[in-house]
């Protein structure tokens, strides 16, 4: 079957206190939404222009979705402001598919190849009024006390792996009052407390020097599946990424200097990246990932899991092509995992498989011949 749906923001230009929690302007500076009648009514319609697509309409101006908003509407059915993770555009909580499957008994997991607490596989099951509150997300999606859920944590999801292992910081404004220094996007405290060889509930695989990220993290895997635990995957690089795949398999990006008048993201995401050999051999990929994740879950029946190839999206921010081939690769791998693993068990009568992009890209490639000349 095939569909298509819009997740253009409710808004953007909402400001918001994170400490509170609270929404300072409900419905921002700026407002979202979608007119068929300039975008189109289906993804193949011919249109006259772009510029509306991309928010640079004069005549009709409006904002373009961000990662958060997106998943939001995704997970919840309900659009809101960029920047929201499971919030409405007042800062009202939203509950997401996920927390709702889990109260009727099914297990709940997301997997990403990007920070656990980013955008994406956070509105797979936190709230919060803001995206950059990683390690406040990160304990709603470990259940433990946060600044949204503070007398009653979440449940938790039953199954969390992902990148960010090893960002530090001392100081992150965006995250509020109680943000301690150390990991980023999962404080030390909080992996203290899930970790089930401390009495906690997970069994916590993180990068380990000198071993093979994929025999960490399945053995951690059989563990969780034969003592009824949950798991927690903890891996990545410096960047905060598992290392990008590229266009020919070889992890090693096609060097991208951002010009001096690039946009924020375009400075953020891209630069040279050059990976050690331990980067490339103590990082799982995102399809063993996948196969982990669905070996836990399936120990309890019915379960809900999502998986994002996130480099795609920071691939693309960098507007480097290389990276974002590899991403490509890096997804198919992950959704190959899952076609295997659902024929191994037998589940196609039973299982649904969702794959879609959660919102489009301004990539702008500005040198075609430039695969011609160099073999690429």
């Amino acid at each position: 079957d095939f569909g298509w749906c819009v997740t253009s923001p409710a808004n953007d230009g909402t400001t918001f206190d994170v400490d509170a929690q609270a929404v300072k302007n409900p419905g921002g500076t700026r407002a979202g939404g979608f007119d068929p009648a300039a975008g189109g009514r289906t993804p193949w319609d011919d249109l006259s222009g772009l510029r509306y697509l991309i928010g640079r309409d004069r005549e009709r101006s409006h904002a373009v979705t961000d990662s958060a908003a997106s998943a939001t509407s995704l997970c919840t059915g309900r659009k809101t402001y960029n920047d929201a993770i499971n919030v409405d555009p007042d800062g009202e909580h939203l509950e997401p598919i996920a927390r709702v499957l889990q109260r009727q008994g099914w297990s709940v997991g997301a997997v990403s190849s990007v920070p656990v607490s980013h955008a994406t596989p956070a509105c797979a099951y936190a709230n919060n009024v803001s995206r950059d509150d990683y390690q406040d997300i990160s304990r709603d999606m470990l259940g433990c006390p946060s600044i949204a859920h503070r007398t009653t944590p979440l449940p938790g999801l039953d199954v969390l792996i992902g990148a960010g292992w090893g960002v530090t910081k001392d100081a992150e404004a965006d995250q509020g009052r109680n943000f301690e220094p150390g990991n980023k996007y999962v404080a030390d405290s909080t992996i203290a407390a899930i970790d089930a060889a401390a009495g906690g509930r997970y069994v916590v695989a993180q990068r380990t020097p000198g071993r093979r990220g994929a025999d960490v993290l399945h053995a951690a895997a059989r563990e969780a599946a034969g003592r009824g635990l949950r798991l927690f995957g903890f891996f990545g690089t410096p960047q905060g990424n598992l290392p990008f795949d590229t266009a020919d398999g070889r992890f090693d990006p096609a060097a991208d200097e951002a010009d001096a008048d690039a946009d924020r993201l375009r400075k953020k995401y891209g630069g040279s990246v050059h990976y050690s050999a331990a980067d490339l051999e103590e990082n799982p990929t995102l399809a063993d990932m996948t196969r982990a994740a669905l070996d836990v879950l399936a120990t309890r029946d019915r379960f809900w899991l999502l998986v994002e190839p996130g480099d795609v999206d920071w691939a693309s921010h960098a507007n480097n092509i290389d990276t974002c081939i590899g991403a490509v690769h890096a997804g198919d791998a992950a959704f190959r995992a899952c076609v295997e693993w659902i024929e191994r068990h037998g589940g196609w009568d039973e299982t649904a498989v969702i794959v879609t992009s959660d919102h489009g890209h301004l990539f702008v490639l500005t040198d075609p011949d430039g695969f011609t000349r160099r073999g690429r």
